[in-house]
């Protein structure tokens, strides 16, 4: 009788969450959104000398005033940019599928932030500075489209593969969403490790809610097989977490273990080359995805509540 309870108990939660997601898809829908995307790394490229006063006018905070119009001259006749900008070109022919994603992502921003201002959106060449390649400032939104030409792309091979790795255009938007959620959420006081994955996993989890059509890999930028990998290992990595009591440590070299950019996770077990990096991060989503499947809270709400309350409310249990 108590399997059979269950059973039904999941049922009735799956149906009335594909209610609410197509209650949502409808309200998205409707919301009207005037984008603007301006391929600035285009103008430039294809502009004369002479069009430097005009662009300078257009897109002002692009040229700091320190630099004379004979910096941004010698720029345009320099052989190795013309040969990013001719790379970015092959990658993106155009901006349309970028710009409907971009759309879409926006209208769930308003959504769930009514009061948002949509950016204006400016696409640059950032000489491949992968560490700034989307910015998100209050009226613009900057990307760096040198940043999103594949892993294996010639200009990223003296790049650290796992770094490499994210510099493609499928996770260009999953980038625009951690730009966002950053503008949303406090990084915690609280230097414990367990404060430190719900706020990763607070970030994730609204990527859950502003790009739904995206898959678990684009959002925590994994490969197919890391994502299966973190799937298949989510008791084990629980255990570890939970036998060595590190969840309420405030050692500080946790985070370079599990939290930061890393090839593999540092379990110091035979298993952390088969790892993926930032396997903490993966546990405080799926902690943040319970409290919200087992509370009512809006998702404004669930940006201010503390990691104590999410992780004893959230009842998490490990995927088996």
């Amino acid at each position: 009788m108590k399997t059979r309870f269950i059973a039904v108990l999941v049922i009735l939660i799956s149906l009335h969450s594909c209610k609410n997601e197509t209650r949502v898809s409808e309200d998205v829908s409707k919301i009207q959104l005037n984008l603007t995307v301006q391929r600035f790394d285009r103008e430039f490229a294809e502009a004369k000398p002479g069009d430097i006063p005009k662009l300078k006018q257009k897109f002002p905070y692009l040229f700091p005033k320190q630099y004379s119009d004979s910096v941004w001259i010698a720029k345009l006749k320099d052989t190795l940019q013309n040969e990013i900008f001719s790379e970015v070109n092959k990658t993106f022919p155009d901006f349309d599928k970028e710009t409907a994603d971009l759309e879409l992502f926006f209208k769930h921003v308003v959504y769930y932030f009514p009061k948002y201002r949509t950016p204006e959106v400016i696409t640059v060449i950032s000489d491949v500075d992968y560490s700034n390649r989307v910015i998100l400032a209050d009226t613009l939104l900057l990307i760096g489209l040198d940043n999103y030409l594949g892993k294996d792309h010639k200009f990223y091979g003296g790049i650290e593969q796992y770094i490499a790795a994210g510099l493609d255009k499928t996770f260009l938007i999953s980038d625009v969403a951690s730009a966002f959620g950053k503008t949303k959420l406090r990084f915690p006081s609280d230097r414990t490790f367990l404060a430190q994955m719900i706020y990763y996993g607070k970030e994730l989890y609204l990527k859950d809610k502003l790009m739904p059509l995206a898959t678990d890999a684009q959002k925590i930028v994994y490969t197919p097989e890391e994502m299966e990998w973190a799937q298949a290992n989510e008791e084990q990595i629980w255990r570890y977490f939970i036998e060595r009591e590190i969840l309420y440590s405030t050692d500080n070299m946790l985070a370079p273990r599990f939290l930061d950019p890393a090839p593999f996770s540092k379990f110091r077990l035979e298993l952390d080359n088969e790892s993926p990096g930032r396997l903490g991060r993966y546990m405080g989503w799926q902690i943040v995805r319970a409290f919200m499947n087992n509370n009512d809270v809006k998702l404004n709400q669930l940006l201010d509540l503390s990691a104590d309350e999410i992780f004893k409310k959230s009842n998490y249990k490990p995927k088996k």
